[in-house]
């Protein structure tokens, strides 16, 4: 198991520091934006929390925000029943409660929507609103806070940060980025062996696309596949730098030149030095609802450059969604941090701290420590943290030592995984 010294402390200093404070009303609490292997975990931390702190009722939204609309909310109570459902929560990948992608107007714009939120909540007696995600969650929660100060209202909205992206402003790193770094890590790990098996005679290239629209973070942990001593990836491409496709098939040459196997990580959203996205040439210029364009599809391209002008045996690997519920290759650092920012998120409520949201702020690499905190979430909200350049390599190819150290002790520890029939268990709401 993970000792976790530091996060004991913090929830004993938590607790002196709440004294009597209790919670009059009911909280409701939401899921939104893409999943993780972590997310349930910061669920678990808000209803225990709640609940010990006098919250008679614990709502979940069904599908964020979306779902709230449409008055589709549970009681929390009816579904985690016992200790071991609590648990098992904490270990169940993807949102419990369903995610949504849905983006609030302006409150000029539209009125009438917020006008229908509050009074659903009003007739829920909500006291406390937690809502559970990433950049477009915490602008939700902007919205609503502003809203409550605008007109009045006595609810107090709390952002509880979530994305395997790590690119929320304002805390050292997000729940969920831990595991899907780990997981990318030990991907990479296995690739490299599958990549030594066979011989070809101009050598093998293999390009693994990553996560990461404009923050290359998820792609700096290919670089984890090293921490035991191994090769790990020959090239690593983040999209904080332009990608100049001539370069790199220099690289890939020059690599080739040294070793008949050549592992390439790349982000999907490398660009070259106007912005246009590699992945251009084979996707549509289709955007989600939020103006964020499809970019998948970068190694393809990539793929068939190095076969066209290199001549080598090349593949194209896309981790895909695989990287974001990986809760078999979970880090216990992630799901108990993760835990511990829905207990803040629920003191952040008791101190009578609305528009805010909890964050993680760094003591120490080695050893470790990490403190709960909290920040506004107008700091936070439609801003973005990339990979800082010098923790960048300065031929643009690899990450620095500073890079590392950052990772290592996010994917520590390996969290007790309940099986049946050699499957891992899981808790489902239906």
């Amino acid at each position: 198991m993970l000792k976790c010294t530091n996060i004991e402390l913090t929830v004993k200093r938590n607790k002196k520091q709440e004294g009597n404070k209790r919670m009059k009303g009911n909280v409701i609490v939401g899921q939104s934006g893409g999943p993780t292997a972590a997310i349930n975990a910061s669920l678990a931390g808000v209803y225990r929390t709640a609940k010990d702190r006098g919250a008679d009722k614990v709502y979940g939204m069904l599908h964020g925000i979306q779902g709230l609309l449409k008055e589709k909310y549970i009681d929390l109570s009816d579904h985690i029943k016992t200790e071991l459902d609590a648990e098992l929560l904490k270990r169940t990948p993807a949102a419990f409660l369903g995610s949504c992608r849905y983006k609030l107007p302006e409150i000029h714009e539209n009125r009438e929507v917020y006008d229908k939120i509050f009074e659903i909540l009003d007739k829920l007696d909500i006291e406390v609103f937690i809502y559970i995600g990433g950049n477009d969650s915490m602008d939700t929660i902007k919205k609503l806070s502003d809203y409550a100060i605008i007109f009045g209202h006595a609810i107090r909205f709390i952002g509880c940060p979530k994305t395997i992206d790590n690119d929320l402003a304002l805390t050292d790193h997000t729940p969920g980025y831990g595991s899907a770094a780990k997981y990318i890590g030990t991907s990479m790990k296995e690739i490299i062996r599958d990549s030594f098996c066979l011989e070809y005679e101009k050598g093998v290239v293999s390009i693994v696309e990553i996560m990461g629209r404009n923050a290359g973070w998820l792609t700096a942990a290919s670089a984890l596949s090293r921490v035991n001593g191994g090769e790990g990836p020959n090239l690593i491409y983040l999209c904080e730098p332009a990608f100049d496709t001539e370069q790199f098939l220099k690289d890939v040459q020059e690599k080739l030149e040294q070793k008949d196997s050549v592992l390439v990580a790349i982000s999907e959203g490398i660009h070259d030095s106007e912005g246009r996205y590699v992945s251009e040439q084979v996707q549509s210029d289709a955007q989600d609802q939020f103006g964020h364009s499809y970019i998948a599809g970068s190694a393809k391209v990539l793929e068939e450059l190095v076969r066209d002008r290199i001549g080598c045996k090349v593949r194209f690997i896309e981790l895909n969604l695989m990287q974001r519920c990986a809760a078999h290759l979970a880090s216990a650092t992630d799901l108990e941090e993760s835990r511990m920012l829905g207990m803040k998120a629920c003191q952040c409520a008791l101190e009578k701290q609305g528009g805010q949201m909890a964050s993680i702020r760094r003591i120490s690499a080695d050893p470790y420590r990490v403190e709960y905190t909290s920040v506004p979430v107008s700091e936070v909200a439609n801003k973005e943290k990339k990979v800082p350049l010098p923790w960048i390599t300065e031929d643009g190819h690899d990450v620095t030592e500073e890079m590392m150290a950052y990772l290592r002790p996010l994917i520590l520890g390996e969290p007790a995984m309940q099986y049946e029939n050699g499957i891992p268990v899981h808790i489902e709401l239906y």
